[in-house]
């Protein structure tokens, strides 16, 4: 005599509904909460002037040095002697203590001489954090 088992039975009868409706409670929660957040951005406020205040507290932006063809400097366009991007590298890490980063984006015909001038100058200033950008290769 055989014995029927019925298989599958169970997942047949599960209710989606609660799970649906707290999907749905969960989004509109966020959507909610992240609304209210950028209403709090957004207001036209002036804010109040102190003489011990600290510097905000967000990523600074990245620091970009150029390096050409023939060793020279660029920083926003504008081109430095070595002294000058020592006074520049030294004044962006006293701007953002232990935070500063620098990409130094040189020529690939350029002596290495020159990136390594630059992360010199970087060790030398305080800045730890620097790489040098490239591209993808095929």
């Amino acid at each position: 005599m055989s014995v029927r088992i019925e298989k599958g039975d169970a997942l047949r009868h599960i209710n989606m509904t609660p799970m649906i409706d707290v999907v749905f409670l969960l989004l509109i929660f966020f959507l909610v909460a992240t609304r209210l957040d950028e209403e709090d951005r957004q207001m036209d406020i002036v804010l109040p002037q102190a003489s011990e205040a600290m510097p905000i507290t967000a990523k600074p932006k990245e620091l970009f040095v150029n390096v050409n063809r023939e060793g020279e400097f660029q920083i926003s366009g504008q081109q430095l002697a070595r002294e000058e991007l020592e006074g520049t590298l030294r004044q962006a890490a006293v701007d953002n203590p232990g935070r500063q980063t620098v990409i130094i984006r040189a020529d690939k015909q350029c002596l290495f001489e020159h990136v390594v001038t630059v992360m010199d100058l970087c060790n030398r200033t305080g800045i730890a954090s620097y790489r040098v950008a490239t591209t993808e290769g095929g």
